[in-house]
C-alpha cells in the first residue's frame, strides 16, 4: 500500500481518483504538531529553540497517521506546496521517524492528473531551508504575541493581542482613518477653453503657464488669468499623434484576485477564501463529479507555465483568430520580493470554460471561476492600439492642452473592457501648428481636494502586498484577526478601527516603535526569504529582533499604563438644542468635543470651537442645509449636511440670497473681524461688506 498525506480534505476525492486503488490517500487537516498553546515553548537561552507538541485535539489523527504508515510501503508527504505546507511535512516526518534526506516530499501546484501523478513519480526531500523559514516566523510571532498580549491587557484593559503582522497592518488602517479626519480641503480650480475650428468645437484645459505647471487655488487668482486669456488670441502650438499601446494585464495572484473578488463580485473575505480554496481543491460539476478548474490560489508570481501559454495561444487562436495573438508570448514581471514559488492562478484546463459550466456549478463558484479564467486568457491576448492625438494650444503665456484616443485594435479588451473605454475618441478638428482657432468661451471650475478614502478589505490586501507586509497565505486570516479582536468594523464596507483599535495602536507605536515600523517589518520578510533562499539563519534573524525588542519591553512594563474606563465628564454650560438637556465635555479618538448629558436617548455632539460660526446656508447642489464645519486642527470649511450623499464643499457659505446685479450664487466670507457677501459669477464683480 502506499500512502498519500495530504492537508485539506476538500481535494481527498479527486486525489484519490487520478492515483488510483494503489493508493491510500489521508488528510491531516493542516498541522499535526506546533508549538503548545498554554506555554511560551521557546527557549530564549538557547538559541531560540523552539518546543513542539502533539496539538490536543489531533492526537487521535497521530495515532491513525503512524497506524497507517506501519503497513505502507511508500510514504508521500503532499501538503500544500508553500512554506507552512513543508513545515506540515516536516513534523509529519518527526514523527514518523523518516530520515531527514528520505524522498517523501511531493506537492501538487494544481490537482490535476496530469500534476498528481507527474509528482508522485518524482519525490524530494523536505526543503529544510524551507522549513527553517516558517520556523524563523513562527518563533517571531511567538515572541511578539506572547510577549506583548500580556502587557496589553494589563496596560489597557481586557483580553488583547498583538502581533508582527496583525499590528502594523491595524495601524495601516488607524493612520488612514487619522489622515481623514484631520484633512483640511484645500481650495483649486479648473479652467477650460471651449475652442472651434470652422463649426467643430473642442474642448482644452489649461495646463502651464511660461511651461510651468499651472496650480489655481483662489478666485483671485482665476480672475488674473481670465483678464488675459479672455482676450488673447489662441494658436496651435503642437500636434502629436502617434500610436499607443495597452499591455494586458497580469494573470492573477492572490492580492488581486481578492481584491476584485470583493469589489466586483461584492465577497466578504471569508466567502472569497473559501470559494477559492474549492476551486483549487475541487468543485462538484454536475455529471462529471468533483473536479479542481485552477492551480493554487496562494501565490505572488505573475509567471505561468510554458504548457499554460501554449494552452492559451490554442484557445485565443480557436476563439478570436490569428491577430489576436501576439506570437511572442507575454511575460509580466513579478514585485522585487515576490517568492515566485508557484506560478500565477490560472485555469487547469481550458476545456472548462465558463459558458461550459454555466448551470454545471454553483454559482459563486462560476463568478469567480470566470475572473479568474478571463483575466488569464486576456494576459496571453494581443496588446490593443489606439490612435492618440494630443494638440497644444497657445494664448500669451498660458497653455492649453487638448487630447484624444480612438481605438485601431481591440486586442485583450475584446475579453475584459478597459474601465476608461467610454472616455476613448477623438473630437478634435484637423489642426496643423501654427494655426488660429476661434475662443468661443471661457470655463472656470471651483473645486476642493478630497481626503483619503477607507480601506476596503481589497484595498486593505492590496497596500499589504504594496508595503511587503505578510505573505499571500496571511493576508485573509489577517484582517479576519482584526475584526475578531474588535479593532475594526466596517462601515459601509469600509474598515474603520474602533476606538480599542486606535489605543491599541497608539500604545505600541509609543513604546515599540521598531515593531511597528511598516518598513521594519516589511524587510523582515525579505529576511526570511534569504532563509528560505539558505542565505541566512532564522536563528540570526530572530536575535536581531528579540535584542531591542526586549529592552523596549522592559522599559513598557515600568510605565503607568493607560485605560478605557471613562472618568465622569466635564459639565459645560451649553444646552442641546435637540432634546433641551446641558452638554458635556468628552475626550474622542480624534480630541474633544461637546456630547448631550443625554446620551444614549440623544447623540447630539458639537466640535469645540471659541469662535464658532452658526450660520447656515442652502446647498447649490442638492438644496440641503450647509453648516460651519471645523477640521481636527480647528479650520473652518463649510459642508453639507447631506454627506456622503452630497459633496458639497466651500470655504465660504453659500446664501439662499440671489446677486441683486445677475441673480447668481452669493457667498459669504467670513475675514477675521467683518464678513464679505460676493457673487462667485465669472465678471459680475458683486460685493458688499458687512
Amino acid at each position: 500500500m502506499k500512502l498519500v498525506f495530504i492537508e485539506g480534505p476538500g481535494k481527498l476525492e479527486s486525489i484519490k481518483k487520478y492515483l488510483g486503488a494503489d493508493y491510500t490517500v489521508f488528510a491531516t487537516k493542516g498541522h499535526v504538531r506546533d508549538l503548545p498553546a498554554n506555554s511560551f515553548a521557546i527557549d530564549l537561552n538557547n538559541n531560540y529553540e523552539p518546543t513542539y507538541e502533539i496539538i490536543p485535539n489531533k492526537k487521535s489523527t497521530v495515532e491513525e497517521i503512524k497506524r497507517l504508515a506501519s503497513k505502507a510501503d511508500a510514504i508521500y508527504l503532499a501538503s500544500d506546496p508553500d512554506r507552512e505546507g513543508e513545515a506540515i511535512a516536516w513534523h509529519l516526518a518527526t514523527i514518523l521517524n523518516l530520515k531527514p534526506d528520505a524522498l517523501v516530499r511531493t506537492a501538487f501546484n494544481e490537482i490535476s492528473k496530469k500534476a498528481v501523478n507527474a509528482s508522485i513519480k518524482d519525490p524530494k526531500p523536505i526543503n529544510l531551508d524551507l522549513v527553517n523559514a516558517q520556523q524563523g516566523r513562527r518563533v517571531l510571532d511567538r515572541i511578539m504575541g506572547y510577549k506583548l498580549s500580556p502587557l496589553l491587557s494589563k496596560k489597557i484593559h481586557g483580553k488583547l493581542s498583538a502581533g508582527r503582522v496583525q499590528s502594523v497592518t491595524l495601524k495601516l488602517i488607524v493612520d488612514r482613518e487619522k489622515a481623514i479626519q484631520s484633512f483640511v480641503p484645500q481650495e483649486y480650480w479648473n479652467i477650460s477653453a471651449e475652442l472651434k475650428k470652422g463649426a467643430k468645437k473642442f474642448k482644452a484645459d489649461l495646463v502651464q503657464f511660461k511651461d510651468k505647471k499651472l496650480e489655481v487655488h483662489s478666485k483671485e487668482e482665476v480672475d488674473k488669468i481670465l483678464a488675459v486669456i479672455e482676450g488673447a488670441e489662441y494658436k496651435v502650438g503642437s500636434v502629436k499623434r502617434q500610436v499607443a499601446y495597452s499591455k494586458p494585464p497580469a494573470p492573477y495572484i492572490t492580492s488581486s484576485l481578492q481584491q476584485d473578488a470583493l469589489s466586483k463580485l461584492k465577497m466578504t473575505v471569508a466567502g472569497y477564501t473559501k470559494t477559492a480554496q474549492s476551486l483549487y481543491e475541487g468543485v462538484m460539476i454536475k455529471g462529471e463529479g468533483k473536479t479542481a478548474l485552477v492551480t493554487y490560489i496562494r501565490t505572488d508570481s505573475t509567471r505561468v507555465s510554458l504548457d499554460a501559454q501554449f494552452m492559451a495561444k490554442e484557445y485565443i487562436l480557436n476563439n478570436y483568430g490569428e491577430k489576436y495573438h501576439p506570437g511572442k508570448f507575454n511575460e509580466f514581471a513579478s514585485k522585487q520580493n515576490a517568492q515566485d514559488a508557484h506560478e500565477a492562478i490560472r485555469p487547469i484546463s481550458l476545456k472548462y470554460t465558463p459558458e461550459y459550466l454555466k448551470d454545471k456549478i454553483d454559482d459563486q463558484y462560476l463568478k469567480l471561476y470566470t475572473l479568474i479564467f478571463n483575466r488569464f486568457i486576456a494576459s496571453q491576448m494581443s496588446w490593443a492600439q489606439y490612435d492618440s492625438l494630443t494638440v497644444d494650444i497657445l494664448a500669451e503665456d498660458y497653455k492649453f492642452r487638448s487630447s484624444g484616443k480612438a481605438m485601431i485594435f481591440d486586442g485583450f479588451t475584446k475579453l475584459i473592457k478597459p474601465q476608461d473605454e467610454e472616455k476613448n475618441g477623438i473630437n478634435i478638428p484637423d489642426l496643423v501648428e501654427g494655426e488660429i482657432v476661434i475662443k468661443n468661451k471661457i470655463n472656470s471650475e471651483q473645486k476642493f481636494t478630497k481626503p483619503p478614502v477607507r480601506f476596503t478589505a481589497g484595498t486593505l490586501t492590496h497596500e499589504m502586498e504594496v508595503q511587503g507586509i505578510g505573505r499571500p497565505s496571511t493576508y485573509g486570516a489577517t484582517i479576519t484577526t482584526l475584526f475578531n479582536r474588535e479593532y475594526i468594523k466596517t462601515v459601509k464596507n469600509a474598515l474603520v478601527p474602533t476606538e480599542l483599535g486606535v489605543q491599541v495602536t497608539e500604545y505600541l507605536e509609543e513604546y515599540f516603535k521598531q515593531a511597528m515600523d511598516i518598513k521594519f517589518t516589511a524587510d523582515m520578510e525579505k529576511e526570511l526569504d534569504d532563509v528560505e533562499l539558505g542565505k541566512v539563519k532564522w536563528q540570526d534573524i530572530v536575535d536581531r529582533f528579540y535584542t531591542d525588542f526586549s529592552k523596549q519591553l522592559d522599559y513598557a512594563s515600568k510605565q503607568s499604563g493607560i485605560s478605557l474606563t471613562k472618568s465622569a465628564p466635564e459639565p459645560s454650560d451649553v444646552i442641546c438644542e435637540k432634546c433641551g438637556a446641558k452638554m458635556v465635555y468628552r475626550e474622542g479618538k480624534f480630541g474633544r468635543f461637546l456630547a448631550c448629558s443625554n446620551f444614549p436617548k440623544c447623540k447630539n455632539t458639537k466640535n469645540l470651537n471659541e469662535n464658532k460660526i452658526t450660520d447656515t446656508g442652502v446647498c447649490p447642489k442638492c438644496k440641503g442645509v450647509v453648516s460651519a464645519k471645523y477640521s481636527k486642527h480647528g479650520k473652518l470649511f463649510f459642508g453639507c449636511n447631506n454627506y456622503p450623499k452630497c459633496d458639497f464643499v466651500s470655504w465660504d457659505l453659500p446664501l439662499s440670497d440671489v446677486c441683486p446685479k445677475c441673480g447668481g450664487q452669493l457667498y459669504k466670507k467670513f475675514l477675521a473681524n467683518s464678513q464679505r457677501i460676493y457673487c462667485q459669477t465669472k465678471g459680475c464683480g458683486y460685493a458688499q461688506k458687512n
